[in-house]
């Protein structure tokens, strides 16, 4: 069997990945120019990028593969943000560390952080944070 050409990545990474997928789905995979571009990776262009390679009995199986969106099957499985603002009710939250400003100026001018801070949630939309 001969490996052909499945797709090139400009970053080792990126191939690593496509490759342990290919791999988890039963498709063997190979991956050639990758230690070359990652000892200078402005060879990767030079190169034509990191190479994916499979077997030539895969190369249709692997390409369908390679370009589907998981995006839906990720939202069924692990859902959206269920957590909302307590406050207002929106969904737009983030992680968000309070009093963190006011314990770096005290250590910069006093050498001790003399604010406690806490972790928690804030909210986007109207700025309420909770534990």
């Amino acid at each position: 069997m001969q490996w052909i050409l499945v797709k090139t990545f400009s970053f080792p990474y990126e191939a690593q990945i496509a490759k342990t997928q290919l791999e988890a789905f039963g498709i063997p995979a190979r991956i050639e120019n990758e230690h070359t571009i990652n000892m200078d990776w402005f060879y990767s262009n030079a190169l034509g990028g990191v190479r994916l390679l499979v077997l030539e009995k895969d190369v249709d199986d692997a390409k369908a593969f390679l370009e589907k969106d998981f995006s839906e099957d990720l939202e069924q499985e692990f859902g959206k943000n269920k957590e909302q603002c307590p406050n207002c009710g929106s969904y737009d939250i983030e992680a968000y560390t309070q009093g963190k400003k006011s314990a770096f100026v005290a250590f910069m001018f006093f050498g001790l952080p003399l604010f406690s801070f806490k972790n928690g949630n804030r909210c986007k939309q109207c700025q309420y944070f909770w534990s």
